[in-house]
Formats: C-alpha cells, sequence, structure tokens
C-alpha cells in the first residue's frame, strides 16, 4: 500500500490537531542489554495510549468531510483498534459500536466505555467479533469499519515519520504484527523517504497466522490465536496488509509468550514503562535476534501500554498469563 508525503502530512497535520508527536528515546539500559543503540518510539503516549488512535482519527476526519451522511460506524476490536475509534467517532459526533470477543480484557472494555463506544460482547475470538460487526453495520445501517483501510494506515504512519526524523539513520525497525496497520506505515514511510532500513514484523507463536502469510506470500488462516498477547491475535490476516508485508518486510519472526512477558519485564526495568503485551512483543523479536544486530542502531514499537493489572501482576510474578 502506498502514499505520498502530501497524504502523511494531511494525516499528521489531523493528528496534531489531538496531540502532539510522541517521544523516542534511545534508552541506554536497554541498549546495553540489547548490545546495540535500541530508540523505542513510545506510542503508549497518545490519548488512548496506543498507536491506533492515528488511524482512527484521520479515518473519522475523511468520514465527516466526504459521507456526512453516515451517522455512525461499527467495528470489532480486542482493544486498541476500539478505543481508536471510540475516541476518533466521539470526537467527531458519531455514534460508535464496538464487538469485542468473549473474555475480552476488562481494562479496555472499560476504556472503549470511556470514550464513549456501546460495546456488544459476541464470539469466541477476534474474528467471530469481527463477523458480528459486518452484521451489525446492515442491521443498524452504520459503516463498518475494517481493521486494515488506507486511511489508518496513513494515519499511523505519521509515528513512524517521527520516528525516522528524530532517531536518524536505523539499521532495522522491529514491531509487533496484529492486523498489520503499523507495519505497512512503517514501510510506506520507510520508502517515501528512501531508507534503507530493514523492517522486521514479529509475531506471537500461538497466533502464527502472519508469519505463515509471508512464508507463503499469500494469505494463510489459523482455526486458533490463544494469546495473551491480544494485540497480535489474528487468525484470518487481511489479503492487502500481507502483500504489502511481503512486498516490503525483510522477514517476520515469531516468538514465544513467555519470550513476550520477558520483553515486557526488561522494558519496565530499562525504560520504565508498562508495556502492553502487543507494546512488548517487538523488542521480544529484536532480543531473539541480538546476535545479528550486534553494534546497530535499531528501532523498537511500544505500540501501546494498555495493560490490565491481573496480566501485569503475573508478568511481575515471573509467570507468563494464560491466554
Amino acid at each position: 500500500m502506498s502514499f505520498s508525503m502530501a497524504d502523511l502530512d494531511a494525516a499528521t497535520a489531523v493528528v496534531r490537531t489531538h496531540f502532539p508527536a510522541t517521544p523516542q528515546f534511545a534508552w541506554p539500559l536497554l541498549g546495553e542489554h540489547v548490545g546495540a543503540t535500541v530508540w523505542v518510539k513510545h506510542e503508549n503516549q497518545t490519548p488512548t495510549g496506543a498507536f491506533k488512535v492515528r488511524g482512527g482519527l484521520v479515518y473519522a476526519d475523511r468520514l465527516a468531510r466526504e459521507r456526512p451522511e453516515v451517522t455512525g460506524i461499527v467495528s470489532a476490536t480486542r482493544g486498541n483498534h476500539g478505543q481508536s475509534l471510540a475516541y476518533a467517532g466521539s470526537a467527531a459526533g458519531l455514534r460508535v459500536v464496538i464487538v469485542v470477543p468473549e473474555g475480552n480484557s476488562p481494562d479496555k472494555n472499560a476504556a472503549m466505555e470511556g470514550f464513549g463506544a456501546e460495546l456488544v460482547v459476541h464470539g469466541a475470538d477476534f474474528q467471530e467479533s469481527r463477523e458480528q460487526a459486518a452484521r451489525l453495520g446492515e442491521e443498524l445501517g452504520l459503516e463498518t469499519v475494517p481493521s486494515f483501510h488506507r486511511d489508518l494506515v496513513v494515519g499511523v504512519a505519521t509515528y513512524a515519520k517521527e520516528l525516522f526524523d528524530a532517531a536518524g539513520p536505523l539499521d532495522a525497525v522491529y514491531v509487533g504484527v496484529g492486523m498489520g496497520s503499523g507495519i505497512a506505515g512503517i514501510v510506506g514511510v520507510r520508502d517515501l523517504l528512501g531508507l534503507s532500513t530493514r523492517v522486521v514484523g514479529v509475531v506471537a507463536e500461538q497466533a502464527p497466522a502472519t508469519a505463515l502469510s509471508f512464508a507463503a506470500g499469500e494469505v494463510v488462516t489459523t482455526e486458533r490465536a490463544a494469546t495473551f498477547v491480544d494485540g497480535v491475535a489474528c487468525r484470518t490476516p487481511d489479503p492487502e496488509a500481507i502483500a504489502t508485508i511481503v512486498a516490503g518486510a525483510d522477514h517476520v519472526v515469531t516468538v514465544s509468550e513467555d519470550d513476550t512477558a520477558e520483553a515486557m519485564r526488561v522494558l519496565l526495568r530499562t525504560t520504565h514503562q508498562l508495556a502492553e503485551p502487543a507494546g512488548a512483543i517487538a523488542l521480544a523479536g529484536l532480543l531473539a535476534e541480538r546476535e545479528a544486530v550486534a553494534g546497530t542502531r535499531v528501532g523498537v514499537i511500544l505500540s501501546g501500554g494498555n495493560c490490565d493489572s491481573s496480566i501485569l501482576a503475573e508478568v511481575l510474578a515471573g509467570r507468563t498469563p494464560a491466554a
């Protein structure tokens, strides 16, 4: 998926009406632990605590300008996409209905409702919630917002531009992959700027659909995505997202749930920043390849900090939470 610098500048202008650029720091203790210079992009510092709000704002802005007859939106989520749409949609005066699977994060559910969404609990996993959202869109006369869309990608790409502008040349950037907007944004900005930075996607061992799809060069679905790393719990990838990742990513690394829990602990110890599981998985991928990146300059996307207290308690006790 390609976009222009004009598209990116316009998206940045929309995002800036709500919050300033998030910080990125090269933390010395983290660099010492990894054996490289590691720049962390702190998307846990947005108004919703995650990067996706950027895409929601751009999507809602275009909707309000070009489709004023639309009175509301509906979508499915495990949390951060829903918070994004709740924040952006409510700010635009839209009705927002969000479908989540049974057993979804209670803290993220509460946050979505706090931002103004009507919450619907349906399905055993994200895919079943996604199918229900499509049905509700037709029944309620609302616009169904997908998890991967050009406006969402251009919106979240604004964080990649901020990172590249501030950090200077990076040999690689590691990013967790759920439905693909984050990694697509990085690839798009990397290409726009003419950089040689390798973009590396990271997925969970118990939710390997994107890694399998990357290896096959086409969408591969899985029957389950049973991982506590809920932000990457995808079992049916988007075809356009996979095409973008195949064309633009260097590779996709799969890490265990234990590795992600350890990455959460490492981030807390070396940066004093709280990462949700999906926010730490990029670092888990980097740590799995630390020998290959020794002495280089790398970026890690801390994509969100919306961690349930129960999960945090398990992780800090040295345990890996169950799915």
